[in-house]
């Protein structure tokens, strides 16, 4: 194979690992080892050094659906993870009948997943005070 098909070849993958699907906005379900541990949300960054996300352990996903769900507000942690940490990233999909979390929550809640962790990240850096503020989610019910 000539040098410069190969150049071109390396230069194509490059581009594209760039507009990857791991982008900041998507989904995803992290797999963290030691301790092992799984996380849900919102991809920030994602660079050589770590993950930043906004999102929750995925063991408290029922239970924040449920808190979304009755009104309550919540505060997702937004989270660095360094790469040695990280073992697995995989885009939160439907796997064939199985409905995504993402899907999960926004046909249990009626919001969309991406904006209710991001609304959250948005608020914290509008005003620095409000770290400590909730997204809180309005009670359906007569006005």
């Amino acid at each position: 194979m000539p040098k410069s098909s190969q150049q071109n070849n390396t230069g194509a993958g490059t581009q594209m690992n760039a507009r990857g699907p791991f982008l900041p906005g998507a989904m995803v379900v992290v797999t963290l080892g030691n301790p092992r541990d799984k996380f849900w949300g919102m991809i920030l960054s994602l660079a050589p050094e770590g993950l930043s996300m906004s999102g929750i352990e995925l063991a408290s996903f029922e239970d924040l659906v449920v808190m979304v769900k009755d009104g309550e507000s919540f505060t997702p942690a937004v989270v660095f993870f360094p790469m040695h940490r990280i073992e697995r990233i995989e885009l939160d999909l439907p796997d064939g009948s199985l409905p995504s979390l993402s899907q999960r929550f926004l046909a249990k809640t009626g919001l969309d997943p991406a904006v209710a962790l991001g609304s959250a990240l948005a608020d914290r850096t509008r005003d620095p005070a409000a770290s400590a503020a909730s997204f809180a989610v309005p009670k359906k019910g007569p006005v």
